[in-house]
């Protein structure tokens, strides 16, 4: 049996999300350069909840966008040197606007080897080349494996390899949380 425990409920994401923002204000001096750019799937609904807060504060529009990195991951199929069955769902990505020249925030809910992230900086450069890339991330679980550093982090969450963390939002799961949750074996 798996064992869970709930690290950030719904007013701990809300409360994340709104610092996340003021630090990306705080940052960017240049707010009409900023652009949002959310990784699918929960890093693009954090990126929209991020991007309306951004707009409150800043009191002007900034674009957002969402990328899917399903054909730029390098680990696709396999966890280790096992191959998976199932193969990821692929979804449309929308940038709708210039990136050149502009600081982009890439938004993704749990940073774990960094991978995802080198892919959707790969992905997101086949769209135009950004002054500046951030990175903003709900959890940061460490055992990185490329050297990528989150500039905004929520929440940092020590884990080990046999600890999976989930993160829940509305929008696609009903309810807001952060769950970290004990695996009983781990693929190695």
């Amino acid at each position: 049996m798996d064992h869970e425990k709930v690290v950030l409920d719904e007013d701990d994401m809300r409360r994340t999300l709104v610092r996340i923002a003021h630090e990306i204000v705080e940052r960017n001096d240049q707010p009409e350069h900023l652009a949002i750019v959310g990784i699918h799937r929960r890093g693009a609904i954090l990126a929209r909840r991020i991007h309306a807060l951004l707009v409150d504060l800043l009191e002007r529009e900034v674009p957002i966008g969402d990328l899917d990195i399903a054909f730029y991951r390098d680990d696709v199929g396999r966890i280790g040197s096992h191959p998976l069955p199932d193969q990821p769902t692929v979804h449309s990505s929308h940038i709708d606007f210039d990136l050149d020249g502009r600081t982009i925030v890439l938004v993704d809910d749990v940073l774990f080897t960094g991978r995802t992230v080198r892919s959707a900086i790969e992905a997101l450069f086949s769209y135009g080349r950004p002054a500046k890339v951030q990175l903003a991330v709900l959890a940061d679980r460490g055992h990185r494996e490329l050297p990528i550093r989150p500039d905004y982090v929520g929440k940092n969450l020590p884990t080990s390899r046999t600890e999976r963390v989930n993160v829940h939002v509305e929008e696609l799961d009903h309810v807001d949380e952060v769950r970290i949750t004990e695996i009983a074996e781990v693929v190695a």
